[in-house]
């Protein structure tokens, strides 16, 4: 059975404020090369995420390849009470842009601490993951990299491999539902704060990209592709939320309030000060990847979206297309990056109910 669920008395559905197109679209993207690549690195040993260090749990570095032979780096989590028998586990991932030491990390630790086994990882191509050139992005890949944390913490010597869910936040959250519409091993999944990263890059914020102007960015990409070639390596994009004009809108000055002051900021980050390669969005153009989320049933789906998020309709979108069972969450008065961070707004306990439901 569906449940959609307001988390607010009286909320009516028929009142949500409808994101006015910000004319923002992928044919903006300029052709200079800017922001510089940041480099693959081994595995920082201390402690460096954006969160503090829980005492409930044990943290350990590990790494593991894709299917094309990337290797991930990825931070295990182990609640240190742990009863006889093994344990149900959960692959992070996410937001698009970000590193582990982030929300993903955060969402790892914190299930962790209710009684999982957690890993949060670095895509392909970005953070300490391996890949080359570095800060590329790939649906296909991308998804791969959901399959691939699930192959290792699979093989866990302390993980029930039969009891594996998998959450994705933001551009992540879409990589999850296509990465589990496939991978029948997967017994739940959640996305939070999600975004089509496919149907954005294609069509603009609120499908506001017109032919002409899809037809235009991509002929600009295609002529950037003879260019990288030219050069041998890939260009970059302008810096990502290095600074906001007084015009920006608000969903743009919540990033950068997010990636780019110390509640948010990590120098391997996309999205704190680098950029994607410029031809980044190719792959996305024609490659829909919420196509067979449908096929995720039987298992059930848990959609978590902010209230006031400009990208809530991802989420409703993609509640619309899935089948049964599925449960959309709408967290009041939350924006898109309060679910990066915010405790008091990410409904862990609802999380937790939900694996502890799902994956028993």
């Amino acid at each position: 059975m569906s449940k959609r669920i307001e988390t607010q008395d009286g909320f009516n559905s028929s009142r949500r404020g409808l994101m006015k197109a910000t004319g923002v679209a992928v044919a903006a993207m300029s052709l200079i090369p800017a922001a510089a690549a940041t480099q693959a690195l081994a595995q920082i040993a201390e402690w460096d995420k954006t969160f503090p260090k829980s005492d409930k749990v044990d943290h350990q570095k590990v790494s593991f390849k894709n299917r094309y032979g990337i290797t991930l780096a990825g931070d295990l989590y182990l609640p240190k009470k742990r009863v006889n028998g093994r344990l149900a586990a959960i692959v992070v991932s996410g937001p698009f842009g970000a590193v582990k030491e982030q929300s993903s990390g955060l969402y790892a630790q914190t299930m962790a601490e209710r009684g999982f086994a957690t890993i949060a990882f670095d895509p392909s191509y970005t953070g300490e993951s391996g890949g080359e050139p570095r800060n590329i992005a790939s649906p296909d890949i991308n998804t791969e990299d959901f399959s691939a944390a699930v192959d290792f913490i699979g093989l866990r010597p302390e993980v029930d491999r039969e009891r594996i869910g998998v959450i994705g936040v933001c551009g992540w959250g879409g990589m999850a539902l296509n990465a589990v519409a496939v991978d029948k091993r997967v017994k739940a999944v959640v996305a939070s704060t999600m975004y089509d990263m496919t149907r954005v890059m294609s069509k603009g914020y609120n499908d506001s990209v017109t032919l002409e102007q899809r037809t235009q960015t991509l002929e600009q990409l295609s002529r950037q592709r003879w260019i990288d070639a030219e050069k041998g390596t890939p260009a970059y994009q302008p810096a990502y939320n290095a600074e906001v004009g007084p015009d920006a809108p608000q969903f743009m000055v919540d990033y950068h309030d997010y990636y780019s002051t110390p509640r948010g900021y990590h120098k391997r980050a996309v999205n704190s000060g680098n950029a994607w390669s410029q031809t980044t969005p190719i792959s996305f153009m024609n490659m829909p990847i919420l196509t067979y989320i449908a096929e995720i049933s039987p298992r059930p789906v848990l959609l978590i979206h902010g209230e006031k998020a400009h990208s809530r309709y991802f989420s409703e979108t993609a509640f619309a297309a899935a089948a049964e069972p599925k449960e959309l969450m709408i967290i009041p008065d939350a924006n898109h990056t309060d679910l990066y961070d915010r405790v008091d707004k990410i409904p862990f306990d609802r999380m937790a109910e939900f694996f502890g439901q799902h994956l028993a």
